[in-house]
């Protein structure tokens, strides 16, 4: 989700505003993920580089994150949506921590659609904790012989489908850091729009785009 700072600045307001407008694009595609029945929808919402920004607008963000969190509470229940927080979450305020915990027990039951939130998250970092998880828990032999697909249970993905679409916004051309073992063949879309103008009719034309790809996964057919 990026555009939020370029969104604001060019109506003359704080960069907050722009990441409170990308709220309601984030409330907008779950309604929209909801509706086309999808099971999991992911959001790039705080990277562990994200951290080097100015104190004032960490704060604000994370603040931010926690009284949303609370305000969909509600939405979450009546659309059956499980909330999950993934990342490295010793970054997190011991707040914000409970605040997260509460909602994923609340949500975890009797859900259709899985939306994950992605804070304080970096694929890189990923990949090492994984690692180092791997390394403490298997013998070295063990280690040794480890294969490709035993590796993804010690992502914090654990359990989840790797992504079929990843979409991108506001004209950048690039991943950031996200989920870099998992997108091995996922499908990208990049998009021009803000995130703050991005709501469902442009969620619903990037899956009409992703269902006329012919994916393949290194085949042929």
């Amino acid at each position: 989700m990026d555009g939020n700072g370029r969104w604001a600045k060019a109506r003359g307001l704080d960069r907050v505003k722009g990441h409170i407008e990308g709220v309601e694009s984030v409330r907008a595609c779950i309604e929209a993920a909801v509706e086309k029945g999808i099971e999991y929808l992911s959001v790039y919402a705080f990277s562990e580089e994200n951290w080097n920004r100015p104190q004032e607008e960490v704060i604000a963000l994370m603040e931010l994150m926690m009284q949303s969190m609370k305000n969909e509470f509600r939405t979450f229940m009546d659309n059956h949506v499980r909330f999950m927080v993934l990342g490295n979450r010793a970054r997190l305020s011991e707040n914000l921590n409970r605040t997260i915990d509460e909602m994923m027990e609340a949500t975890s039951v009797e859900y259709k659609t899985t939306l994950i939130l992605f804070l304080s998250y970096s694929g890189k970092w990923d990949i090492l904790q994984a690692m180092k998880k791997a390394q403490a828990q298997l013998s070295p032999e063990a280690f040794q012989a480890m294969e490709l697909a035993d590796f993804d249970q010690y992502l914090v993905t654990a359990g989840i489908p790797d992504p079929d679409l990843l979409i991108r916004t506001s004209g950048e051309l690039r991943i950031s850091n996200y989920l870099l073992w998992q997108t091995a063949y996922t499908e990208f879309y990049f998009t021009d729009i803000l995130w703050p103008d991005f709501r469902k009719p442009q969620f619903f034309e990037a899956l009409e785009e992703y269902a006329r790809r012919d994916r393949r996964y290194g085949k042929v057919k």
